[in-house]
């Protein structure tokens, strides 16, 4: 892995300029490679028991227990529009840190991918806005376009896709939501 930071020297002015990197996770969901920002990541595990929990969105598989802690556990791939990711030898949970500005503290929520890729280096200025137009999830769940090797990649931003506030407001509505009552049996 390179260095977070490179040194180089203006020959002109003779100081020294740092130009920053950024890092980012990259990961598989179905048949596309995306990418999170390193910042926000706790830790990766290996998916195991989740524990469901009644009447939350679909996208949202359970919970696990991570040393003690309740953790909520995102399917990325059905959040973002797609189908629900399959369990396989290299499914993976992502523990990432939401911060959640309702009650001004952090809150670790696991996302389910297909498996790890690697740590990405990205200088700033291969990073260009996110489309405005034709991506198949919603446009404020792009961060940006990171261009790797000569292809870019979908760098998500994880804080608009694990937005507290929306997915309290999914859960609020998926709990509004009434069965048709049932006529009373009759003997």
């Amino acid at each position: 892995m390179s260095p977070v930071a490179h040194v180089t020297t203006d020959d002109d002015s003779g100081a020294d300029q740092i130009e920053s990197q950024n890092q980012f996770l990259s990961f598989r969901l179905a048949d596309e490679v995306y990418a999170i920002d390193l910042m926000s990541l706790k830790e990766i595990i290996g998916y195991g028991d989740l524990t469901s929990v009644p009447m939350m969105p679909g996208f949202i598989r359970g919970v696990i227990n991570l040393r003690g802690r309740v953790v909520p556990v995102v399917d990325l791939a059905e959040r973002l529009g797609g189908q629900k990711t399959e369990v396989r030898k290299r499914t993976s949970i992502i523990i990432v840190e939401i911060f959640d500005e309702s009650d001004d503290e952090r809150i670790d929520i696991g996302i389910i991918v297909d498996s790890v890729n690697e740590v990405l280096d990205i200088c700033p200025d291969d990073i260009e806005p996110p489309p405005s137009f034709g991506a198949k999830i919603r446009t404020d769940f792009i961060e940006g376009m990171g261009k790797v090797d000569g292809k870019f990649l979908v760098l998500l931003d994880i804080g608009n896709i694990l937005s507290i506030e929306e997915l309290s407001m999914l859960n609020d509505v998926n709990v509004g939501v009434k069965e048709p009552a049932r006529k009373p049996e009759t003997e």
